[in-house]
């Protein structure tokens, strides 16, 4: 592989195994179009009308409700290539392939009650987030890993390797780490350069190829396609954020927008006039050279039975979450079902759950007041072309070829690290400056971000008389906003939090969502205003102790045993 040549693109298991049904997906979770809603959300009847019918859509559909759907920053998101390639060496055999993004940060998230407030409160949350990241040298890092299958092994596994829906588990196959991915750059001009950007996948380098996967084959056309329509152009390619980083020789010299002045009469192959030039690139000249795949086989337009299997992985998925990430997955569907208003669809999303797992569906079913069916109309899946056999295309047995997979789990991801983390110290005029002095410097040597909220705007003074400038006052932010908070002593400060109700609210809407909260002093006293209980026996509640003993119950992001008790906090 030779990546000095040109730009790959991984375009980021699929909601569908199929292109030809991407269309039906998009108009289904777009707002209804009688009433234009709802705006950005798919907790509405259209969309679970289509995934009750379509049951290829259950093992995505599992992940976008658990954790991995609401992640607490774009920097502590795990990336897996949807699409199985292939790698080919230079004795021309061919591997199959599978990318993924590790970061370095580890996989973390919020919970769904700080999903719904954080859009409220910052609707640019996420990318205000990357780009302070950025901005302050803190540079997003992933590290770069695939996972690659001997061509010869492609009916090895109990799922199809070219079914855009599965995964590869990795205790099955292990990720080799290959490279890393470091964002070291701000965009100068937002539009400019993220906007048009134009990603294909078809955009590879030597020594990658396509697999039959028939979801990429179906992107192979339609990026294509966007992007003339996005772009306004053939010459998309030519706009500054999308230029090869070699120089491109071929025919096509017209077109709207074309940004060279190409030199020469010719603009044909095979010429005279031109010297032969431009001319068909070789392989040995790095031009792409397709796979020779032998096929043995009637070119037909199906799917393979081996795409049937609708309910093993997303069961798989569910049995590999910790308990608190399934309590956040049952809140979810309760959540997005509790939405839709048609019964029959709701009858049919609890019996398709209790398919990948029947304590899921009997606690889901609990929420929604309603019971588990024993059984819907049939076919279960009607996701089938008007020509096709439909008994066919109906999802298998669930099967067991792993009791869990860790490596699926957040419980099991990276710790330890406060970088980048945002903590609010909750300050009025007199706090403690050598509590504070402390703590602050303790938590920025670890590269965390300190930012004091206080009754007011402006400035506000510590017991030395200094003045320190406010970050935020507490009418214009949100405890959602942030990852653990620190109260400083000094009585008159404590006094003043105790004066505006908001404070007490942001405590235990911390609390609430399991984050770390330390107090200092008499800054304890504010705590016992608050509707915490009894937390002596919090590890994440820390009363007078070293700041070393904060920044590890902030490392391990939340402290989920408190989660039952945190469900009883009114707010």
């Amino acid at each position: 592989v030779r990546p000095d040549q040109r730009v790959r693109d991984v375009v980021l298991e699929m909601i569908l195994a199929d292109h030809i049904l991407d269309e039906d997906l998009i108009h289904a979770v777009k707002p209804e179009p009688n009433n234009e809603i709802p705006q950005a959300a798919s907790a509405h009847d259209t969309f679970y009308d289509f995934v009750s019918l379509t049951t290829e859509t259950l093992h995505n559909h599992i992940w976008a409700m658990s954790d991995r759907g609401i992640p607490r920053s774009l920097r502590m998101m795990e990336g897996f290539g949807i699409h199985t390639f292939r790698l080919i060496n230079k004795e021309g055999k061919s591997h199959f392939v599978k990318f993924h993004w590790k970061p370095k940060l580890g996989v973390h998230s919020v919970t769904w009650d700080e999903a719904v407030k954080i859009s409220g409160a910052d609707s640019d949350f996420h990318r205000r987030d990357l780009w302070e990241a950025i901005d302050s040298g803190q540079f997003p890092e992933w590290e770069l890993g695939v996972q690659i299958i001997p061509e010869e092994d492609d009916h090895k596994y109990d799922f199809d390797l070219l079914d855009a829906t599965k995964l590869v588990p990795e205790e099955m196959v292990p990720v080799k780490i290959i490279g890393r991915m470091v964002l070291n750059r701000n965009p100068e001009n937002f539009f400019a350069e993220t906007e048009q950007v134009a990603f294909l996948p078809d955009n590879l380098v030597p020594g990658i190829d396509f697999s039959n996967d028939p979801l990429l084959q179906g992107r192979l056309f339609s990026y294509k396609d966007t992007q003339l329509s996005r772009l306004g152009s053939h010459n998309f390619h030519q706009i500054p954020i999308n230029r090869p980083l070699v120089e491109v020789h071929n025919n096509q010299r017209d077109g709207h927008m074309q940004m060279d002045i190409p030199k020469g009469r010719t603009a044909y192959f095979p010429n005279t006039l031109g010297g032969g030039c431009p001319y068909l690139s070789s392989g040995d000249d790095g031009g792409f050279e397709p796979y020779q795949e032998r096929i043995d086989a009637k070119k037909i337009r199906t799917r393979s039975p081996s795409f049937n299997d609708h309910f093993s992985q997303p069961a798989l998925f569910y049995r590999s979450l910790a308990h608190w990430e399934k309590q956040h997955v049952i809140d979810a569907y309760s959540f997005e079902l509790g939405k839709v208003y048609h019964e029959h669809i709701k009858e049919r999303m609890l019996w398709l759950i209790s398919q990948i797992d029947g304590s899921l569906s009997e606690k889901v079913a609990e929420n929604l007041g309603m019971e588990v069916p024993k059984d819907i109309e049939k076919p279960i899946n009607q996701a089938v072309g008007a020509d096709a056999n439909v008994e066919e295309h109906q999802p298998g047995e669930k099967k067991i070829y792993l009791e869990s997979s860790p490596k699926l789990s957040q419980d099991n991801t990276v710790f330890g690290s406060i970088a980048t983390r945002q903590i609010a110290c909750l300050v009025g005029d007199g706090f403690d400056m050598d509590d504070f002095g402390k703590m602050k410097k303790a938590l920025e040597s670890e590269n965390a971000v300190v930012k004091l909220v206080a009754p007011h705007g402006g400035m506000v003074m510590c017991s030395k008389d200094m003045k320190h400038k406010v970050d935020a006052s507490i009418m214009t932010t949100e405890s959602v906003l942030f990852d653990a908070i620190y109260i400083p002593g000094g009585e008159k400060s404590i006094d003043a939090l105790l004066k505006k109700s908001k404070f007490i609210k942001f405590v235990n809407e911390a609390f609430k969502h399991c984050k770390a909260i330390a107090v200092d002093n008499d800054a304890e006293r504010f705590l016992e205003q608050c509707s915490l209980g009894n937390y002596s026996d919090d590890k994440a509640v820390l009363v007078n102790n070293e700041p070393k003993k904060f920044i590890e119950a902030i490392g391990k992001h939340r402290n989920w045993d408190r989660m039952e008790k945190a469900s009883e906090i009114p707010v």
